[in-house]
């Protein structure tokens, strides 16, 4: 590509635009200060004059059209000699249009109400305007609203006819042709429904336009959008209003295939050539300008609703932000974005020649003296720089296009061959099963209602065959998804997607034949596979900090019933996307189940925030007294499960005689129990986003016959004086999830202090044989891969370790994990024990989701959670896992000095 000028020429540039582009030779010589200042280089201050010439003017018209020229000779003239960038020339011509739409406005209402201000008229900017990437000769395309209750009118104008009269007025004042020339054509054409809508809108009726009928291309254009000029606050309100419209949440993959189709038809329709000579367009050829823009608006609209960084402006910071967020490769925004420049380029010097809105290329000598302006040598050399740069552009944009266009086909349309390929896929049942899938389309199902959603149903179907046939049990799968299909609200939209994306249906397909959980909780929210959009979704989840962050997004915090659905949502779009990594065997299980761990930290804290303002509210507050959750078990130990329940105790500081002061005052003991009910309800109580996690605290001081919270003073008695063995080795995974620094350190310093009292160890042998004893009569092990229950499993595992902890105070810490690496330093547990440990942990969060009822799984499932176990094979695993349990039979029998029976 050719570089700017290393250094500004002026005297080049004032030379090639007297002799290549008749529109500047005039303007220089219609201005001949501003020409003096660009001989000067004096580019800035080319500017200034510029403005202040528009200014000077006794006439708006007349003052408006000189400062257009001054700025449109200056920024040429500047640009051609190097010195002024493309983005400063777009910028700045941008700028310009902001300023005229503004002046004209306040001056078409105060010709009708004198010294009224503009409120209640607003000029949206669309498009290249609203980017801040006007080209040289453009037109504008604002949409024009009003507010009937605050727009400046005489006491005879009703509201809707003083709006367009002002809207008239505007379009006449900047788009005449006068012998000042004109100021800016303005094209109101992107206004809702324009071949009906007069030429400004009213608020309301714009609102509900585009809550109820816009098309899919006015979300794109509503990308770029921004309040210009007018009443700019009321502009920012209403783009605040229609944010929804342009950025949805749940992603419509329908709107996006709409608008591939229509990036497809305006190539199918050019009539121009397909590649770079004379009469090429550089803004609709293949591999132009605006296919750039689509590009970067295309992945916008698929990624921006769940990605705020994403929704920019400007192509280039578009481009940018789409790679940094991992959405496109890095490469192909920096060709793209280079490219886009260069291409504007070209196109501003084909405008400059006559000040026209062209952006083809010309033939002949025009090409020529194009090239030369550009301080290219001829048109051959201009012609050749461009076959390179939308080559590139054109490839780059033939994948979108294809993503989006793959083959249809109509197979479940016909039931002999819907029949019949499900013979050959090797489906059960093939006659029945096809039946039943020609059921979908009776109508019995609101999301294939439509001529559309059964086009895209035929579209996907044969991929979606193929695919679950090479799972163990493809109609059962079969079956999971008809459970997907009945709970979406749109199949367009889902099928979209899945046509969009075929890694997404191997995904899919992955969740719907290996994981029975997440196939379930898939079918009662669709909208979970939006998740998995982005390139990010198969990374670990951030810290607790960052998820809570998440989950307190938007304006949760300020409804307690928002707040809970956007505690479920989050979270469980957490959790799905994190059991589709175990399923793949994309990450650890130890850091899944770490993640988990996190995500549940996270959502007790946010639960208690919530329930803090919502009972607060009511009873007050009580000075000097806090509420703590202590985590205990996996919980605690930071290895959470897909189905591990919320293990925790609830404590308070503070002098339990005291009193709230809130309208409802109550006394500590009362207020903090209370309080701890609705912590507990906030995280357990179906939404109607569904339920998030059981919540057990029946670990607390007297089990569930004591009170639901207790003070920290009566926890550390109760542990000092009355509490079982088994209490205090459920203490040694207790770990604190909520509460002040001060509080947390008080609370951690009485865990310590118990966990480190002296034991007799005979005493404490046998309270923990005689507690296994009686777990492994009355809950036996489930099945071949109870890796928990079984003995030689992670239970026993458990025990050897616990009591080590209280024998020896070593190795007090709540991380199961780092607990035996601190017990095998200290030379108490051989170092094969940690091997067997993670090996057992792992298949333990594995099999929760691809082997829930503790069986060996079928082959596919098998592989999947070998692979998830980091085992070449199923029966590798095995013996890995007959392997660890005689490693952890071998130290139960030195430890405890018993043997213990397990079956091989």
């Amino acid at each position: 590509m050719a570089e700017l000028h290393a250094q500004a020429d002026w005297t080049g540039a004032l030379d090639r635009a007297r002799a290549e582009a008749p529109f500047l030779a005039r303007s220089l010589e219609r201005q001949p200060d501003l020409t003096t200042l660009l001989a000067e280089g004096q580019g800035e201050e080319a500017l200034k004059w510029a403005r202040e010439a528009g200014a000077a003017s006794t006439s708006i018209s007349a003052g408006l059209r000189r400062e257009r020229l001054g700025f449109a000779t200056a920024l040429a003239i500047g640009d051609l000699a190097g010195a002024f960038p493309v983005t400063r020339v777009m910028e700045e011509l941008s700028s310009l249009a902001d300023r005229a739409l503004d002046r004209a406005i306040t001056h078409v209402i105060q010709r009708r109400v004198e010294d009224a201000q503009p409120a209640g008229m607003i000029a949206l900017a669309l498009g290249k305007h609203g980017a801040g990437e006007l080209n040289y000769s453009s037109d504008i395309d604002p949409i024009l609203l009003y507010d009937p209750d605050a727009l400046p009118r005489r006491n005879s104008d009703e509201p809707g006819e003083a709006a367009q009269r002002y809207a008239r007025e505007l379009v006449s004042l900047l788009s005449e042709q006068t012998a000042e020339g004109y100021v800016f054509r303005v094209d109101l054409r992107l206004r809702p429904a324009s071949e009906v809508s007069p030429l400004a809108i009213s608020c309301n009726a714009a609102l509900t336009h585009y809550e109820s009928s816009a098309l899919a291309w006015e979300r794109a254009a509503f990308i770029r959008s921004r309040a210009a000029a007018g009443d700019i606050e009321a502009g920012k309100q209403f783009l605040a209003a229609i944010r929804p419209f342009v950025w949805r949440s749940s992603l419509d993959y329908n709107a996006i295939h709409e608008i591939r189709r229509l990036t497809q038809r305006i190539r199918d329709h050019h009539s121009g050539l397909r590649t770079p000579g004379p009469g090429f367009n550089l803004k609709t050829g293949r591999g132009g300008i605006r296919e750039v823009e689509f590009f970067a608006q295309t992945h916008q609209l698929i990624h921006g609703g769940r990605d705020p960084s994403l929704r920019v402006r400007g192509t280039r910071a578009a481009l940018d932000a789409l790679a940094a967020a991992g959405c496109i490769a890095s490469d192909d925004a920096r060709v793209l974005g280079e490219s886009y420049d260069r291409l504007r380029v070209i196109e501003h010097r084909l405008q400059m020649v006559e000040d026209r809105q062209t952006h083809s290329l010309p033939k002949g000598a025009a090409l020529d003296s194009v090239a030369r302006l550009e301080g290219l040598t001829d048109g051959a050399a201009l012609v050749e720089e461009l076959s390179e740069i939308t080559e590139r552009v054109g490839q780059l944009y033939d994948t979108l296009i294809d993503d989006g266009e793959r083959s249809q086909s109509a197979i479940a349309a016909a039931p002999d061959a819907l029949k019949a390929r499900l013979t050959e896929l090797g489906f059960d049942e093939p006659s029945s099963l096809a039946r039943r899938i020609m059921g979908w389309r009776d109508g019995r199902y609101r999301a294939l209602r439509s001529t559309a959603a059964l086009d895209a149903f035929d579209a996907v179907l044969p991929d979606l065959l193929e695919a679950l046939s090479q799972g163990d049990a493809p109609s059962r799968a079969l079956l999971h998804w008809e459970e997907v299909l009945a709970s979406a609200s749109t199949a367009i939209n889902l099928f979209r997607l899945l046509e969009a994306r075929p890694a997404l249906l191997d995904q899919l397909v992955a969740i719907l034949g290996l994981a029975p959980t997440l196939a379930g909780e898939l079918g009662r929210r669709p909208e979970l596979l939006d998740t998995l959009i982005d390139r990010t979704a198969l990374d670990l989840p951030g810290d607790v900090d960052a998820l809570a962050a998440r989950m307190e997004a938007g304006d949760a915090a300020e409804n307690y019933e928002r707040a809970l659905d956007r505690i479920r949502i989050i979270t469980g779009e957490v959790r799905f996307v994190l059991g589709l990594q175990l399923v793949e065997g994309i990450h650890d299980p130890l850091d899944i189940a770490a993640a988990l761990s996190r995500t549940a930290e996270a959502a007790i804290a946010v639960a208690q925030r919530a329930a803090t303002r919502e009972f607060e509210r009511v009873h007050g507050r009580i000075a000097g007294s806090e509420l703590l959750v202590l985590g205990l078990g996996r919980l605690g130990g930071g290895v959470l499960t897909h189905a591990s329940d919320l293990d925790i105790i609830y404590l308070f500081t503070g002098d339990s005689s005291a009193e709230s002061d809130g309208e409802r005052p109550l006394g500590a003991t009362l207020y903090f129990n209370r309080f701890a009910q609705r912590v507990s309800a906030a995280l357990s109580v179906p939404t109607a986003e569904g339920a998030l996690y059981e919540v057990d605290t029946r670990l607390r001081p007297q089990g569930a016959q004591g009170p639901l919270a207790v003070t920290l003073e009566s926890f550390a008695r109760y542990q000092r004086e009355d509490a079982w063995t088994w209490e205090h080795m459920a203490l040694t995974r207790a770990r604190a999830l909520t509460g002040s620094a001060e509080a947390r350190i008080e609370l951690d310093g009485i865990v310590d202090e118990i966990l480190k009292r002296q034991r007799e160890p005979n005493k404490l042998r046998e309270d923990l044989l005689t507690m296994r004893n009686e777990m492994a009569t009355h809950k036996p092990a489930k099945g071949a891969l109870d890796v928990k229950l079984m003995r030689g499993g992670l239970v026993d595992l458990e025990f050897i370790v616990h009591f080590l902890q209280l024998r020896d105070g070593i190795g007090l810490k709540p991380d199961l994990s780092d607990a035996l690496a601190e017990l095998v330093a200290a030379g108490l547990l051989p170092e094969a024990l940690q091997a067997a440990h993670d090996l057992m942990t792992r298949l333990l969060v594995s099999a929760r989701l691809l082997a829930p009822d503790s069986a060996e799984p079928p082959p596919a499932a098998a592989r999947a959670l070998a692979k998830s176990c980091q085992c070449k094979d199923f029966e590798e695993l095995l013996d890995q896992f007959r392997a660890g349990r005689h490693e952890i039979a071998k130290v139960w029998l030195t430890v405890f000095d018993e043997e213990l029976e397990y079956d091989t």
